[in-house]
């Protein structure tokens, strides 16, 4: 199976249940695996075999279902030089990167236009119903403002209104109807009347019918500006890619396009300037600005060595850099591609929305009909009938219902990037609603994860030095990439140790490492107590050093010759400074705070205290750490678990939430549902009320949604609201829930 995806733009969706539609259509063509259709972006996520069908066969679904692709924005695909959209060439195509940010900009305008225009139209319509004017001429037995409120009539609900009905027509020609079948039944209805009554003589009902399409092109307008602000932040990650970089070849300086530039090529980077690509400082220095990926406002110190990103902003120093990551492999181009798909992904919740926006349409109909053939019943009265029937149609909206998820979760997950915090999906806001505790792996989470050896005891019962047990150690140690072995093998090249060649190497997982001098065909090991037993030491010498609290807090490991435990080390880890002030915050929002370490009991028991943790898992192997937050979920827990990354990754898929920390380098290849930008732990605290946040944003958007249809349709029904009254509510319905949404981005 040759797997593709492809993202790209729907035009003409007006509701929840145009993107159902799409979305329907699409699953049941054979070749395309799964595909989700974004109301509020408007956006289809498709996945498809690529050996049945073509990018523009899974395109020719949407459009053969009466909608239109836009072809000349985002492709959905990343351009492999560049780590922004790829925009391939079609004839007529907006090339840039701001295409479709242009064309939702001429959505915005048009909206404007045509609202402003088809309400200075209906102005006069509006008067003839408070003022009653007559001109005293007649024409046709009718007097000649009646003529001309029809033409102006006409014009508002026939060329004005024409998007509705055209689209309702589409859907009618394949037995289906969305909310532009409800706007154009409406509007026809009480317009087809008017055409009636006015050659009877009598009155008729056209400002009402163009009122209505005045006040929802004015909902419209409204609905495009808002949404548009809702997806601002991924606007502006977008934009923060640079078009040019400054070469440095055979010692000239030569400015090409990004696309062009390769791997391994030497670009040159003035002050003020933005860093085109990911890579390797090799000559200079500077404070670099990295808030657009990590929310942090403080700039960074990068000299030799040091790894610089693409988009992030060089202050005020010249540097040289090597590059290394071009296109999809750029920071940049993951937290897009990631952010991109968190908003087209949807949220649990939603499928209860989904389900009733597929049949919402039709049963509003049915009511509208009852609503017709009862009030007609009852009085006898086709123009009291009408009217009502009327309200019934354009007062149901499911477009609120459509906008009440993706909107929140657009604002969420956008807001959240641009503070540092990415949400992989929708699920995750979700998963945060009912946590009830927090566990932190310690090494690389709570602390630095950078441990030195504080302190190195020699076993008074063997006549080894402390050079000569450093040796030993460091020289089994340096197979390992541990970082308690690394703190080993980085004290030994301090003290410019000469150290041996070790063979038999073995690392085992929670322990520690083994190996055999080869010299003198010695076993030799560097591991905690749990090792000591594996190999079968005498360990009582090193149950005292662990419990001995005078040689301060650290990890204890131990160095073994030939089964004789010839010395320990104490390796300290120093905590994050911020990491006590965290867990005091978390605290406060009632949320159990817990600690997974392999450490000792004792050297878990005072970090702590020293934190204020009050929960300790300690002595735990790495592949256990899952199955104790299964534990804690057995019991109950909802459990949020933070930790350094990949290391963690059985863990952080176990938990209710999972939170990776620092992984700026390896986004895509991370498990649990955020990735924080950077190690600090003040975005675990942030991630988990932003999570919070927008699920609650989420959860009060759908309940008024629901409310407002459950509540409106029976009283248009009823006869308590007239259509203009309706129009207006059903225009700002779906107004109300975006604007309710992009209180997310507010702290």
């Amino acid at each position: 199976m040759n797997n593709k995806k492809v993202i790209f733009k729907i035009s003409g969706m007006t509701c929840a249940s145009c993107a159902a539609s799409n979305e329907k259509a699409m699953q049941k063509t054979e070749g395309i695996i799964s595909a989700n259709v974004n109301f509020a972006v408007k956006k289809a996520y498709v996945e498809y075999d690529a050996d049945i069908l073509s990018e523009e066969q899974v395109k020719k679904v949407v459009e053969d279902n009466g909608y239109e692709v836009m072809r000349n924005v985002e492709r959905g695909t990343w351009n492999a030089k560049r780590g922004t959209r790829n925009m391939k060439h079609h004839e007529g195509d907006d090339m840039t990167l701001e295409g479709g940010h242009k064309h939702e900009m001429e959505d915005v305008d048009k909206n404007w236009r045509d609202f402003l225009w088809a309400g200075i139209l209906s102005l006069p319509l509006l008067l003839e119903m408070v003022y009653k004017l007559r001109s005293g001429v007649m024409v046709f037995e009718q007097d000649l403002v009646m003529w001309a409120h029809l033409v102006l009539g006409t014009v508002v609900v026939l060329y004005f209104g024409r998007r509705f009905h055209k689209m309702a027509f589409k859907q009618a020609k394949k037995f289906r109807a969305n909310m532009d079948t409800l706007v154009s039944m409406g509007t026809l209805s009480a317009y087809g009347y008017s055409l009636w009554a006015i050659s009877n003589r009598q009155e008729g009902y056209l400002e009402t019918a163009a009122i209505i399409i005045v006040l929802i092109l004015l909902g419209k307008y409204f609905e495009a500006k808002s949404t548009g602000q809702a997806g601002e932040a991924m606007k502006k990650l977008m934009e923060l890619g640079a078009k040019k970089a400054r070469v440095v070849f055979d010692g000239r300086e030569k400015e090409i396009d990004i696309e062009d530039v390769k791997k391994g090529e030497v670009l040159l980077i003035k002050p003020s300037e933005k860093i085109p690509l990911d890579g390797k400082i090799i000559e200079g220095g500077s404070s670099v600005d990295e808030s657009m990926l990590t929310g942090e406002s403080l700039p960074v110190e990068k000299n030799i060595g040091d790894s610089v990103y693409g988009g992030t902003m060089n202050q005020n120093g010249v540097i040289k850099i090597q590059v290394e990551q071009t296109g999809e492999g750029t920071v940049l181009a993951q937290i897009m591609k990631t952010v991109e798909e968190a908003q087209g992904s949807k949220a649990p919740i939603q499928k209860m929305a989904d389900k009733i926006s597929g049949i919402f349409v039709p049963i509003v109909i049915g009511i509208a009909l009852v609503t017709f053939l009862g009030w007609y019943f009852f009085t006898a009265d086709i123009s009291l009938a009408l009217i009502n029937a009327v309200s019934v149609l354009v007062i149901a909206c499911p477009c609120a219902l459509g906008l009440a998820t993706p909107a929140a979760i657009m604002v969420g997950t956008g807001t959240g990037a641009k503070r540092g915090i990415l949400f992989k999906n929708g699920e995750s806001f979700e998963r945060a609603k009912n946590i009830t505790m927090v566990v932190f792996d310690k090494t690389g989470t709570l602390t630095k994860g950078a441990p030195e050896v504080a302190k190195i005891v020699l076993n008074p019962e063997y006549d080894f030095s402390e050079d000569k047990i450093l040796k030993i150690a460091a020289s089994v140690a340096r197979n390992s990439e541990h970082p308690l072995s690394r703190a080993v093998t980085r004290r030994a090249k301090e003290k410019n140790i000469v150290l041996a060649d070790f063979g038999s190497v073995k690392e085992i997982s929670g322990k520690g490492v083994t190996a055999v001098c080869t010299e003198h065909n010695t076993p030799v090991a560097l591991g905690n107590i749990k090792l000591l037993e594996e190999i079968g030491a005498d360990i009582s010498w090193a149950e005292k050093i662990v419990m001995d609290e005078n040689l301060g807090v650290g990890t204890r490991i131990f160095a073994v010759h030939d089964k004789k435990i010839i010395g320990a080390f104490i390796i300290a880890d120093e905590i994050r400074p911020e990491a006590k002030s965290v867990i005091e915050k978390l605290k406060k929002l009632g949320l159990g705070v817990a600690m997974i370490t392999g450490d000792n009991s004792k050297t878990a028991q005072a970090v702590a205290r020293e934190l204020g943790i009050d929960k300790v898992l300690a002595e735990v192997l790495p592949s256990q750490k899952a199955e104790e937050i299964k534990n804690l979920q057995d019991r109950g827990e909802k459990v949020v678990f933070a930790g350094d990354g990949i290391n963690d990754a059985p863990s952080l898929i176990q938990a209710d939430l999972g939170i990776a920390m620092g992984s700026a380098t390896d986004i895509a290849k991370e498990a649990g549902q955020i990735i924080l930008m950077q190690n600090n732990l003040e975005k675990v605290v942030e991630a988990v009320q932003l999570s919070q946040k927008t699920f609650r944003t989420i959860k009060q958007n759908l309940f008024w949604a629901f409310f407002y249809n459950i509540v409106a349709i029976p009283l248009a029904a009823l006869g308590f609201l007239s259509p203009i009254i309706a129009a207006g509510a059903m225009a700002f319905s779906s107004v109300s829930v975006v604007l309710n949404s992009l209180r997310i981005s507010k702290k």
